[in-house]
């Protein structure tokens, strides 16, 4: 098969590699119909994880099912199936309290709970920017669609920055009139603003500086801060008459930057500690690690961010962080999707072969204008 193959910083290239076999009999062999490229994946492109050469990156993935393992009960070949990107067991106790983004059997890394495709330290689990995708425990992990090719650019969001833009909504205490505060209009920002509209959110500002992205933004019905202009805090404490928001939504992570393009890792919690009024909820879904070889500074380095606690305290805030366990609302948001409510591929901008992945990393990684979600269809 063809699959897309991370060499080194900035080098991802297409290589032929064996297709998958069943290796267990709760796996399921998927053929990929539509992949996409994650802005988490550009944390791996740019050299700033441990990403192993010759991973196959990829963990937004959808498809039809070639076979299936003789275990499985529930899903079967033909059915057209969204993957989470989780890798979870179904049974161990953060898997049973709906924590599958923590599950405690899939990561055989030291330290790390949770397992995903194509993804540094989350297992040693190919991903899904190939023609096709092992999947283990399959029939508690995939998500049945319906048959056909109706939503796909809809459904494709469903495996991770759909449920990761709702996650930050819930981590954060959304509740309907809340006015938000989404930092990032990125895929995952853009789908925490679309997220906070539909659970009513009165007002949804979205703070970025890409002109493209906050347009999007703008067409949700969100209002458009952009931070090169002027301090994003004030610029929104000013719209609220001085209140600020209920609460906010960090969907950047720690290669937050200010407008010259200098990082600050601490930046954008900052910010949402300055915006969000007191006892108001702050919900980090944006990509922090314990360790960044590259960081800005020796604290950042060892992954220690000095961040506003002390405000943070004195403000009685709260705040939810960690990767979004997808299974706790795919099966809703894609109900949602279903009957109209939601359209989150109102993000996507290119539909490309998998052969012109390694342009399109590069296309994405620089920001360039227009380049706001790219699909892959490796099997066209």
């Amino acid at each position: 098969m063809k699959a897309l193959v991370y060499r080194g910083p900035r080098d991802v290239v297409v290589e032929d590699r064996p297709d998958p076999t069943i290796q267990a009999p709760t796996d399921a062999i998927i053929r990929i119909t539509t992949t996409n490229i994650c802005g988490s994946d550009l944390h791996m492109y740019e050299g700033r994880t441990s990403v192993e050469e010759g991973k196959i990156l990829g963990h937004e993935n959808m498809g039809v099912v070639e076979a299936v393992g003789d275990a499985l009960t529930r899903i079967k070949v033909g059915d057209r199936v969204s993957v989470p990107f989780n890798i979870a067991c179904g049974t161990c106790r953060n898997c049973l309290h709906g924590w599958t983004s923590f599950c405690l059997r899939t990561n055989p890394t030291e330290g790390m709970d949770g397992a995903a495709y194509g993804y540094a330290n989350m297992g040693p689990y190919d991903g899904g920017q190939a023609q096709f995708l092992r999947v283990p425990y399959a029939d508690f992990n995939l998500l049945r669609l319906p048959s056909g090719t109706e939503h796909e650019n809809d459904f494709t969001m469903l495996s991770d920055i759909f449920p990761t833009g709702w996650h930050g909504t819930e981590l954060a205490g959304q509740a309907p009139g809340d006015t938000v505060a989404v930092f990032g209009a990125g895929p995952v920002g853009l789908m925490a603003a679309h997220s906070a509209m539909i659970k009513g959110a009165d007002r949804v500002f979205v703070v970025d500086k890409e002109t493209d992205r906050l347009a999007m933004a703008g067409k949700l019905g969100a209002i458009p801060v952009n931070f090169a202009e002027g301090d994003p805090v004030q610029q929104i404490m000013d719209a609220t008459d001085g209140v600020g928001a209920d609460c906010g939504v960090e969907a950047v992570g720690y290669q937050a930057h200010d407008p010259s393009g200098d990082e600050h890792p601490e930046l954008v919690l900052d910010n949402l500690v300055d915006v969000v009024r007191s006892t108001g909820g702050i919900g980090v879904v944006g990509v922090y690690v314990p360790q960044d070889p590259n960081g800005p500074d020796k604290q950042a380095r060892e992954g220690r961010i000095g961040w506003q606690y002390g405000t943070f305290f004195t403000k009685g805030q709260r705040m939810g962080t960690g990767q979004a366990p997808v299974m706790r609302y795919n099966r809703q948001l894609r109900d949602l999707i279903i009957a109209g409510r939601a359209q989150p591929s109102f993000l996507v901008s290119h539909e490309l072969p998998l052969a012109e992945a390694p342009e399109a990393y590069g296309h994405f990684d620089r920001r360039e204008h227009g380049w706001t979600k790219v699909l892959l269809h490796p099997n066209d």
